[in-house]
């Protein structure tokens, strides 16, 4: 028997990687998205999680870009 799970399959770099595997690892057990870690840069995740996943990277970035000072 074939178990099938509709999801999504996000590919990126090492380090936004581990920052979504830290953000999943941070939440409780019932609200956690990612279905299956492939490897370093991709993973496959509940499709419903897509809007706070975009939201969260963007917060992140937000925190960490440098801007030159005036």
């Amino acid at each position: 028997m074939v178990n099938a799970i509709k999801g999504l399959f996000i590919s990126c770099d090492v380090p936004m990687a581990q920052f979504m595997v830290n953000m999943n690892a941070s939440l409780p057990a019932s609200q956690r998205f990612i279905v299956h870690i492939l490897n370093g840069t991709h993973m496959f995740v509940q499709p419903h999680v897509a809007e706070m996943i975009r939201s969260k990277i963007s917060e992140f970035r937000e925190q960490n870009t440098y801007e030159k000072p005036a």
